[in-house]
């Protein structure tokens, strides 16, 4: 069984890698989060071997990386990650200058300040409460609700609880359902700290890939008619047909049948980070096949709303199954700033869940709830402002790459980023080139379990065609800079969060 360390790095984006360019590997693991300070990592000997090299070459890396702190090396304790002590903070910014895309996220709506002046009134009508709100405001909870109806997806508020966002509504789920030492499905690439969210409550990965291209049909129309024969299939020459836009959906289906995994966590509209949407024919196979291996499907629709020309609407995935947990969130329609996200869920899991909620938060802030009322109340507003800021977003990536050899920007219909492809497994290297001009974009492999996906790299289409153009301007000296064989830069890089 390869090491956690060699699984990070992705043993076949490392053949034939110099000492120097071993360590930076190594180096940007570490500074992703992929390892964590203090964690040990393989021997000298252990990692030449894994990784086929010599054991001189091994320990050239581990001194050039002690030399810089990012290890430290005990005699009998082996050798362990660390920082180095004399920079920075890992999480404090580099310079005011630098440009971070690991924050996909658009600064707020032009109706927020609006719908802050028009909340007031509810919120100073609710001073004579407690002021907690352990399931959620009733009007807040309605309004979520009529949003899913909306969607294809009837609801009440009783199936509605509020959270303080949707990865602190993630691990709600995780506390009141999980179960350490379980499998749970993932997609692959995926939100990161989602992941993290897994390994926390004691999960076990097992990963599932999604790309922008598309993949076997013939293999996935096998496996759906095994798994839930003659049902919403479009009949093409005689024979059924389906989309399988970036999810190998046999593969998924595949793996929980035989793996039966306890949790499977899946974001089936504009994906993040690919910008793939699920489609329809194969949600309720999913989301049967995933009742029958008794797996709880957790569905993040955070990007579910971030259309652009998407051409249509899916039915939300809890509508093939009462048994599917959503999470959604304002934070990317309305501003990161709202931390506000909710559950939906079926009645007897609400309770279960309203039970274990006090034991490490009393409910959700009421100015942020009393905001998202007045939000709500205007989606075709908030939409409309979405789409125009995405639009012009990604335009302003495509002209940024359009020059840049070697790399192709997928259709991104929606959604918070686009995927590209790289043409090489450069991304880390990339990623780090990119510091020494004031970018900060995470690699491929930040949204992977095993240090794959060398080739991608995340942009977001969020920021401003002027910010982005600027971002696009470094990016072009980093990858010029990559090509013509400069060196990976040999310095502290900044730990981010990839939102």
């Amino acid at each position: 069984m390869a090491s956690r360390l060699v699984e990070q790095l992705g043993a076949q984006n490392i053949v034939g890698a110099s000492a120097a360019e071993l360590s930076d590997h190594i180096r940007a693991v570490i500074l992703d989060g992929r390892m964590t300070v203090g964690e040990r990592l393989p021997s000298e000997r252990a990692l030449a071997f894994e990784l086929r090299r010599s054991r001189s070459t091994v320990t050239r890396a581990y001194d050039l990386l002690e030399a810089d702190g990012y290890v430290s090396r005990l005699h009998g304790g082996g050798t362990r990650v660390a920082l180095p002590n004399a920079r920075v903070p890992p999480t404090a910014p580099e310079d005011d200058t630098a440009i971070d895309l690991s924050i996909a996220s658009m600064d707020s709506t032009p109706g927020l300040y609006d719908a802050t002046v028009r909340s007031l009134p509810r919120l100073a009508a609710l001073r004579g409460t407690s002021g907690y709100s352990l399931q959620g405001l009733p009007e807040l909870r309605d309004a979520v609700a009529q949003r899913f109806a909306q969607r294809g997806l009837p609801t009440s508020a009783d199936e509605i609880i509020i959270t303080s966002g949707a990865l602190n509504a993630l691990n709600l789920i995780l506390t009141a359902i999980g179960r350490r030492g379980e499998r749970a499905l993932v997609e692959q690439p995926t939100f990161p700290h989602a992941m993290e969210s897994l390994h926390l409550h004691g999960y076990r990965v097992v990963p599932t890939p999604v790309d922008v291209d598309g993949w076997d049909a013939a293999h996935l129309m096998e496996v759906l008619l095994r798994a839930r024969p003659q049902q919403h299939f479009h009949e093409v020459g005689g024979a059924p047909a389906v989309d399988v836009d970036g999810w190998d959906a046999a593969h998924l289906m595949e793996v929980l049948l035989r793996a039966r995994p306890h949790v499977a966590y899946l974001i089936p509209d504009f994906h993040n980070p690919t910008g793939a949407t699920l489609p329809e024919e194969v949600r309720d196979r999913i989301t049967a096949t995933a009742r029958n291996a008794g797996t709880h499907l957790i569905v993040d629709e955070t990007t579910a709303e971030l259309d652009i020309d998407r051409g249509r609407s899916p039915a939300p995935l809890g509508a093939f199954g009462p048994h599917v947990i959503t999470l959604g969130s304002m934070s990317k329609i309305a501003w990161g700033g709202m931390r506000l996200g909710w559950i939906r869920a079926e009645r007897k899991l609400i309770s279960r869940l309203l039970a274990v909620r006090p034991s490490f938060e009393l409910g959700t802030a009421l100015l942020e709830q009393c905001i998202a009322v007045e939000l709500l109340a205007d989606m075709p507003a908030l939409t409309s402002h979405v789409r125009a800021r995405l639009l012009a977003g990604r335009d302003a990536v495509s002209e940024g790459l359009a020059g840049m050899g070697g790399l192709t920007m997928p259709a991104t219909p929606g959604g918070l980023s686009a995927w590209v492809d790289l043409g090489a497994p450069v991304s880390t290297r990339l990623a780090l080139a990119a510091r020494e001009h004031g970018l900060i974009v995470p690699p491929g492999p930040r949204f992977t379990t095993g240090g794959v996906l060398e080739r991608r790299l995340r942009i977001p289409i969020t920021l401003t065609p002027e910010r982005t153009a600027e971002a696009m301007s470094r990016l072009r000296a980093a990858w010029e800079s990559l090509q013509a064989g400069a060196s990976v830069p040999d310095r502290a890089l900044q730990q981010t969060a990839v939102i």
